[in-house]
C-alpha cells in the first residue's frame, strides 16, 4: 500500500509540473525560448563539460608540460587556465606542433589564441554526428523525438557544437559577433553566443575572450530581457552554479518588479538520476546571482526527460508552424515595411492594408494564414486542469480534485476521467495526455467536497 502511495504521489508531481508548463505556455501565448548548456550534448553525444575539455587539451599539446591539476590550483578560473593554454599552444604551433595547423595559420593576421581554439573545433567536430539519427544512444532515442516536437521560438546556447543544428534544423545560427550587428528576427534563430566550431575565432573559452564578451554583452543583455518577459524559459543542460546561468539570471533579477518571489515562467531542468516513485522532488530552487543576491525558480527534477519535453510540446496548434517559414516571412514583412514601401520599390494598396490589420482573421490571410479555432474553442470550453479546479477548492496541486473525482467514481460508479463529457475533456499530445476540465466540473466538485447530494448529467 505504501509503494502504491508513493508511486500516485511521483504520478502527480509529473502530472502537476506538466499542467503547470502548458499552463504557463497557453498564458503566455507563446513558444518557449530554450537555453541549451554542455549537459544536453554531454548526454546525447559524450561532449566533454568544460573542465574534460580542459583535461583533453592539456593532453594534445606537448608544451603543456604539467598536469591540468597544476593549473587549476595556480590559475583558480577556467578562462584563466584557457588563456595560459592559449599562450602555450601558439608556442607549441610555431615550433614541434606546427603539422597539427594549417599552413595558413601562420600569417602576421592569424590571433595568437587561434590555435587553442582550431585544436577545439577540431575536436568537438570529430564528435558530433553527421545526421540526426546517429544521434544519441537507443536509450535516448524517444526523449531526442520529443525535444524535436517542441516549437522554440528561439535558442540561446553557450555550447560550441553543431547538434542544436541536427536537433532543430529549421532554425537559423546567429554565431557570435553577428548578434551584435545585422538584422536579428528574434524568431526561428539560435543565438550561439559563445561561438561555433564552424568559426574557431568566434570560440569563447579564454580570459581574454569573456573580457571582450563582457564589454559588448549590454545588447545581448537587451534582447535577452526582452524574451524573459514575453516567453517561458527552459534551462537544460545548464548547472545552477555554472557562472553563465548566473549572469543571465542576474540579468532577469534586475528586471523584476518584485524582489524575493517565485519567476513563473522560468524553469530549470535537473537530470537527478535517483529520482523515482518513492521521491519527493522540490519544486523550486534558489539561485545565487551577482553581488550577494539570488533568486527563485521552478526546478524540475527528472531521470528521463521526455516527458518534460511533451510538455513543453503540447500546443497542438503550433505542431505544423515551420520556424523557417515563419522566419522568411516576418523577414519579407520587415523588408517591406523598412525598405519598399518608403522607397517606392513596390506600389502599397493603403486602404486594403489598413482594412486587413483591424481584423486578426483578415490580417492571417493577408499572409495566406487560416486561422485555426477548433482548439481554442474546447480550451475556453474546458480551461481548468486538476492543480486549478484544487485551487478552487481551496487547496494545493492537485490532489483535492483527484479524492473528489475517485469520491465521484466509488459513489457513482461513473469515471469523468474515462471518456470526454461535459465535465472532461482529453487531449492527446505527442506521448503525453492531457486532461481538462469544465466549469460544470467545478461545480459538481465543489458540491461533493460539501458533502451534498449530486447528479451527473452524462447526456
Amino acid at each position: 500500500m505504501a509503494g502504491d502511495d508513493q508511486a500516485a504521489r511521483f504520478e502527480r508531481y509529473v502530472e502537476e509540473i506538466s499542467e503547470d508548463i502548458t499552463e504557463t505556455v497557453k498564458t503566455m501565448g507563446c513558444q518557449p525560448i530554450l537555453f541549451i548548456g554542455s549537459g544536453l550534448p554531454r548526454r546525447y553525444m559524450d561532449a566533454p563539460s568544460w573542465d574534460e575539455l580542459l583535461a583533453h587539451l592539456s593532453t594534445q599539446c606537448s608544451a603543456i608540460d604539467k598536469g591540468l591539476g597544476f593549473y587549476r590550483q595556480s590559475l583558480k578560473t577556467p578562462m584563466k587556465i584557457g588563456e595560459e593554454f592559449a599562450r602555450l599552444y601558439q608556442e607549441w604551433a610555431w615550433d614541434a606542433g606546427r603539422n597539427e595547423f594549417p599552413a595558413n595559420m601562420f600569417g602576421d593576421n592569424v590571433d595568437s589564441q587561434a590555435y587553442l581554439k582550431f585544436k577545439v573545433a577540431s575536436y568537438l567536430s570529430g564528435l558530433t554526428p553527421s545526421t540526426l539519427a546517429e544521434l544519441g544512444s537507443n536509450e535516448h532515442k524517444a526523449e531526442i523525438e520529443a525535444l524535436c516536437k517542441i516549437k522554440p521560438h528561439a535558442i540561446i546556447t553557450t555550447n560550441y557544437d553543431r547538434m542544436i543544428e541536427l536537433v532543430f534544423p529549421d532554425h537559423e545560427p546567429i554565431v557570435g559577433q553577428q548578434i551584435l550587428r545585422g538584422q536579428q528576427l528574434s524568431v526561428g534563430e539560435v543565438y550561439k553566443i559563445h561561438g561555433s566550431i564552424e568559426d574557431h575565432d568566434s570560440i569563447v573559452i579564454t580570459q581574454t575572450d569573456y573580457d571582450e564578451f563582457a564589454k559588448k554583452k549590454k545588447f545581448l543583455s537587451a534582447k535577452l530581457l526582452t524574451f524573459f518577459n514575453e516567453h517561458p524559459l527552459l534551462f537544460i543542460g545548464y548547472s545552477a552554479s555554472d557562472p553563465n546561468i548566473k549572469s543571465i539570471l542576474s540579468d532577469i533579477d534586475e528586471a523584476l518588479p518584485v524582489k524575493g518571489g517565485i519567476i513563473p515562467n522560468v524553469y530549470i531542468l535537473e537530470w537527478n538520476p535517483d529520482i523515482g516513485p518513492e521521491s519527493n522532488p522540490a519544486r523550486e530552487k534558489v539561485i545565487a546571482t551577482d553581488e550577494d543576491r539570488s533568486i527563485r525558480v521552478k526546478l524540475i527534477e527528472a531521470s528521463n526527460f521526455g516527458w518534460v519535453f511533451d510538455a513543453f510540446a503540447a500546443n497542438p496548434v503550433l505542431n505544423d508552424v515551420n520556424p523557417r517559414v515563419l522566419r522568411a516571412l516576418i523577414a519579407r514583412s520587415y523588408n517591406l515595411v523598412r525598405h519598399d514601401i518608403p522607397t517606392m520599390t513596390v506600389e502599397a494598396d493603403f486602404k486594403m492594408l489598413d482594412q486587413a490589420v483591424e481584423d486578426s482573421d483578415s490580417f492571417a490571410k493577408l499572409f495566406g494564414i487560416a486561422n485555426i479555432s477548433n482548439y481554442s474553442a474546447a480550451s475556453a470550453q474546458y480551461p481548468l486542469s486538476a492543480t486549478q479546479l484544487t485551487t478552487q477548492l481551496g487547496g494545493t496541486g492537485s490532489w483535492l480534485a483527484v479524492s473528489l473525482l475517485k469520491k465521484i467514481k466509488e459513489e457513482k460508479g461513473v469515471d469523468l476521467k474515462a471518456n470526454d463529457n461535459r465535465y472532461h475533456r482529453s487531449e492527446k499530445v505527442n506521448t503525453s495526455t492531457f486532461h481538462k476540465y469544465s466549469a460544470e466540473m467545478l461545480a459538481i466538485l465543489k458540491t461533493v467536497q460539501a458533502g451534498e447530494p449530486y447528479d451527473l448529467n452524462m447526456d
